[in-house]
């Protein structure tokens, strides 16, 4: 045992390291021939520096059914990471560890992928080589993971779709599809802090991968204990292809359609929005689009350019009021109406409208969602597109932590409301059931029918998809794409602003008139963080607590049911069953509840509390009556809000 391996040892044992860090930079140290690796590591193990090492080494970052994801920069830089610094000040190497997002792991990633997608391709008995998508955001590391993913892919025999530049995850998953591909890869970690990065994993319906292929995929990647491989020959490579604006057209004519009255939209000249990317992929597609849609706007020029250090905000999380502070005073400059914000990777959407006071106001994600859903259902009503005689084929699909508003909107109309756990993924597995309900004849060809085509044909055999989301400020409109779509909620927002417009109302005030008319429904989230090694252990003890010892009442109002999701068997209103999920949730005599689940993507453990007042039937709320209701339900929230952060401290002490 030679002189670094022998202070690992003595570490572990003096208990400065877990058994678990000391196996992985063990094993690290015997595979890896970067000098990058071997200097990191001793000047850590010389500077003692042992939470580091245990951050980075308690685990290796587990491949799972949303890829990767972890550090890229970590807390402590060594010299060898540092290297020559970029103009951004970027280290000129990733986090050296084996719970850390490098080239170790995306290697491993796409050779465990790639395996998979050659036996899942032979057995289909698919001709040729199997095919994969690649995309990446602009994030730190971002285009050298995702070169690195292609060749190592090529390498391993698959055929490669990489984008030339950065590309939204939305426009990966519409390229899945449009391509015929196997699969698809997006590099990103979506709004994490600027020292984060991902691998997110699609399959060939365009959606993120779901049972029986994400445990195949899964168990191919977490087999493999070294980043090292032997290149197939050239002759049984496959080839890298090089998409670029012919690939951005076809995902634009497809997002054209999400309109639904082009008319409408023509009229909206007087409107105007200010648009932000936040430093990511949002305006290589929403700018063309909104200047082929004839919106007015203009866009936040600090924020224009990419840039993974995302240097003009705290977060580049659309869910947050300071991510949007300069696009709100951009707003106020200019008197525009409307401001559309976008994360890294544009899955995400989030806004602040002009409000009747004349002040620029914050929407929330349940919010902007149910204004969607109201105008798609108003709207495709009036058209005659959806009728009493089909209304039952049509469908909202939500999450269970989504405001129920949508589900009293679907119901109201005869619409379905379908309810999925967290993740888009999901709700793109329910859109591949209804492709494949459609008759034979559509299979083939169905993703290059026009989609009025295809809707009639949904209508007629299957499930329309009118639109749905989640309250993170994630949206979808139609099928097309199998993940939420920022480039499209973009749009789809844009054209409920012109509705609005057209009727002389704020965004605010079409949002009491939905109210007055489907009850008034409010949630409130909060979390709790807890990071590294030891913060894993406490949110997985916090959350086991729930289910060992569920609360009786919570803010004097006793508990009348408690699900547990990861326990107790429960199915959708159209019979499938709902995968097991980390999840609780407590239901209040009084009608507001409560639920509680880890995040999947960072060190949290979140709540999110619900609380409504229906409305009398046959009678819509006064617009004073809807004041009271709001600040009581606004109260009610608040003080459930601290009875949970209570209780949480309780547990976890």
């Amino acid at each position: 045992m030679n002189e670094l391996s022998s202070r690992i040892q003595e570490a572990f044992q003096s208990g400065h390291l877990l058994e678990s860090s000391a196996a992985n930079l063990h094993r690290m140290l015997a595979h890896s021939t970067d000098t990058v690796v071997r200097e990191s590591i001793e000047e850590l193990v010389e500077a003692a520096n042992w939470e580091e090492l245990n951050d980075r080494f308690f685990r290796t970052l587990a491949f799972g059914t949303g890829g990767l994801r972890g550090r890229t920069i970590g807390k402590t830089t060594t010299r060898a990471e540092s290297g020559t610094p970029s103009a951004s000040g970027r280290p000129e190497h990733p986090c050296v560890g084996t719970n850390a997002m490098n080239e170790y792991n995306v290697s491993r990633a796409t050779q465990g992928l790639a395996a998979y997608v050659k036996d899942y391709h032979a057995k289909a008995g698919l001709s040729g080589r199997p095919a994969i998508v690649v995309a990446h955001d602009t994030r730190f590391f971002s285009p050298e993971f995702a070169a690195l993913a292609a060749r190592v892919a090529s390498e391993n025999g698959v055929n490669v779709f990489l984008f030339a530049g950065p590309r939204s995850t939305p426009q990966l998953s519409f390229t899945v599809r449009s391509q015929n591909a196997q699969a698809g890869v997006v590099v990103t970690a979506s709004h994490n802090p600027p020292h984060d990065n991902g691998y997110k994993v699609y399959f060939d319906q365009g959606a993120q991968v779901v049972e029986p292929h994400a445990s195949g995929i899964i168990e191919r990647v977490n087999a493999l204990q070294s980043d090292h491989y032997t290149p197939l020959p050239p002759a049984e490579r496959g080839t890298i292809t090089i998409l670029g604006p012919e690939a951005d057209a076809a995902y634009m004519d497809r997002l054209h359609t999400l309109v639904l009255d082009k008319k409408l939209v023509e009229s909206a000249s007087g409107l105007k929005f200010v648009f932000t990317s936040i430093h990511g992929t949002g305006g290589i597609i929403i700018r063309p689009m909104f200047d082929k849609l004839g919106f007015r706007y203009t866009t936040v020029p600090e924020q224009e350019q990419p840039d993974g250090r995302f240097p003009t905000v705290k977060s580049p999380n659309p869910e947050n009021a300071e991510a949007l502070s300069l696009a709100i005073q951009q707003a106020e400059r200019e008197g525009a109406d409307v401001v559309i914000a976008t994360d890294p990777d544009c899955d995400r959407m989030g806004v602040a409208v002009r409000n009747k006071a004349g002040g620029m106001e914050l929407l929330t994600g349940n919010e902007i969602g149910s204004l969607m859903a109201y105008y798609r259902v108003l709207k495709l009503k009036e058209q005659g597109v959806i009728t009493a005689e089909n209304a039952s084929r049509c469908v909202l699909i939500k999450t269970f932590v989504t405001t129920d508003l949508q589900k009293a909107i679907a119901e109201h109309n005869g619409l379905r409301c379908v309810e999925t756990l967290t993740g888009f993924k999901y709700i793109g597995a329910k859109l591949g059931k209804y492709e494949q309900a459609l008759p034979q004849e559509f299979h083939s060809k169905y993703r290059t029918l026009p989609e009025e085509v295809t809707r009639t044909a949904r209508l007629k055999h299957s499930s329309f998809y009118v639109c749905g989301g989640e309250e993170s400020y994630g949206y979808s409109a139609a099928d097309f794409v199998r993940d939420k779509d920022g480039n499209g909620a973009a749009i789809v927002f844009a054209e409920v602003a012109a509705y609005a417009h057209s009727r002389h109302m704020t965004l605010p005030e079409l949002l009491d008139e939905v109210y007055r008319q489907y009850g008034y429904y409010k949630e409130k989230n909060g979390s709790l963080t807890f990071e590294g090694a030891e913060g894993a252990a406490q949110i997985s003890r916090l959350a086991a607590s729930y289910a060992k010892q569920p609360p009786t009442e919570a803010d004097g109002s006793p508990v009348v049911a408690v699900k547990n999701f990861a326990a107790d068997t429960f199915h959708d209103v159209e019979g499938d069953l709902i995968p097991k999920e980390n999840m609780i949730i407590i239901e209040l005599e009084d009608g507001r509840r409560v639920a509680v689940r880890p995040s999947g993507t960072e060190p949290k453990i979140k709540f999110y509390l619900f609380a409504k007042v229906p409305p009398i039937p046959g009678q819509e709320f006064s617009a004073g009556r809807l004041a009271e209701i709001k600040t009581q339900v606004q109260a009610s929230l608040e003080g459930l809000w601290k009875w949970v952060q209570a209780d949480a401290a309780r547990r976890a002490s």
